[in-house]
């Protein structure tokens, strides 16, 4: 199949997927409930008295409570026994209209310190209490609570959430599996559209109006589109380009369903690939194989990334970071925030386990070339490593068509 041949229009392409739009379910209450009672229970372990969660992923994980980071705190005290909102007293209601979980409101007027209300609150709890704090919370917030009160010890929170967050439910997965078939399919549409000329902005645009016409949350949280060299780079170049016969096309894109993130990319060449690009292809798909395969469970976090490695220094690529080669971890976990734990990385020992969910993007990169990144993303079922979406099987046919 040669991409870009015979291709399509924009609009008929998002009409089509207006028509296959997926319903999903949102977490309910009842796992958040359970989130909420896992954390207290790993606070019980450990001896901390309240655990503060800022306006981040983690407070709508644990809360169901979205809220965007500003300068304003606002966030909620997790407690062995209770859970407290804090908020400006202007947003009140919204809070309340916001609330998956019931839970008391800490207030506090725009001439105050907010920190100074949360570190009240939590000395009420204990004389010198223990309070684990977001890994995300902003340092001002963190400098605040410090002078706030000398009682108070701070501790990084971040493991305990880590524990928590990278063990998906059932619910969970089922939410990254329609996310990830929607992307995958938008990807189907954007290959259809591409002609010579076309600028990287206009398919960048296109994936956004098609992954709010498939139903996501929204526009793409991210979405990089590389035409020929510039498909070497990662995370992509500062500047556009326009497509031409020959250059290999790499596009990294993804969106929200309920708040879980999809991220696939695809890499292919416009109309016909040469003999270097199937190479290197064929090495890619080959090394992204070998990951999927080592993910067994039990395996080292790492187990993922040397496999793949091992298959690309096989190919006279590399070694390790050195490129042309692999120049980056093999993946990285995903969830609601699109890089979480567990990350596929050299060094990280921690035991894959059922439930986890990762990445699988052993990308090869060869600088002033052209790059090849293929990812997909899996999760570990009870008897080991299961693909969310199909790998491409072919450079021809890389949407499995």
């Amino acid at each position: 199949m040669a991409i870009g041949i015979g291709g399509s229009t924009a609009e008929k392409e998002l009409s089509q997927l207006q028509s296959t739009r997926d319903q999903a379910t949102p977490i309910g209450v009842d796992e958040h409930l359970m989130r909420l009672t896992k954390l207290r229970g790993l606070m019980a372990v450990i001896g901390v008295d309240a655990f503060y969660l800022d306006a981040t992923t983690s407070l709508r994980y644990f809360t169901g409570l979205i809220c965007k980071p500003s300068e304003r705190l606002h966030g909620a005290i997790v407690t062995a026994k209770a859970l407290s909102y804090v908020c400006p007293f202007f947003e009140e209601e919204k809070t309340k209209a916001g609330m998956v979980v019931e839970g008391d409101i800490i207030l506090w007027q725009e001439h105050e310190d907010p920190t100074v209300a949360v570190a009240n609150f939590v000395l009420k709890i204990a004389a010198k209490p223990r309070l684990a704090l977001d890994s995300q919370t902003p340092y001002y917030t963190v400098d605040g609570l410090q002078k706030a009160s000398s009682k108070i010890r701070l501790e990084n929170g971040g493991d305990l959430i880590a524990e928590c967050r990278r063990i998906k439910s059932n619910n969970e997965i089922a939410l990254l599996k329609q996310a990830k078939a929607i992307t995958l399919r938008v990807h189907q549409a954007a290959g259809k559209i591409l002609y010579e000329g076309i600028d990287t902005r206009d398919v960048q645009d296109f994936l956004d109006d098609a992954h709010v016409a498939s139903g996501m949350d929204g526009k793409s949280t991210f979405k990089i589109v590389l035409f020929g060299e510039p498909s070497a780079y990662p995370h992509g170049v500062p500047y556009p380009q326009t497509l031409k016969e020959g250059d290999m096309v790499l596009i990294d894109t993804g969106s929200t369903m309920h708040g879980y993130h999809s991220d696939i990319t695809r890499s292919y060449v416009f109309v016909e690939a040469n003999v270097r690009q199937r190479e290197i292809w064929a090495l890619e798909q080959a090394a992204q194989l070998a990951a999927f395969n080592a993910a067994q469970i039990g395996a080292p976090c790492s187990a993922p990334d040397l496999a793949a490695r091992q298959v690309i220094e096989a190919g006279g690529l590399g070694p390790d970071y050195q490129v042309p080669g692999l120049p980056h971890r093999t993946g990285h976990g995903i969830g609601m925030d699109v890089h979480e734990h567990p990350y596929i990385v050299k060094g990280n020992d921690l035991p894959l386990a059922t439930g986890m969910c990762f990445s699988i993007e052993p990308m090869i990169c060869s600088y002033g070339e052209f790059g090849v990144r293929l990812e997909d993303h899996a999760y570990v079922g009870d008897d080991g490593p299961c693909w969310f979406t199909e790998p491409s099987v072919s450079m021809d046919n890389p949407f499995n068509l």
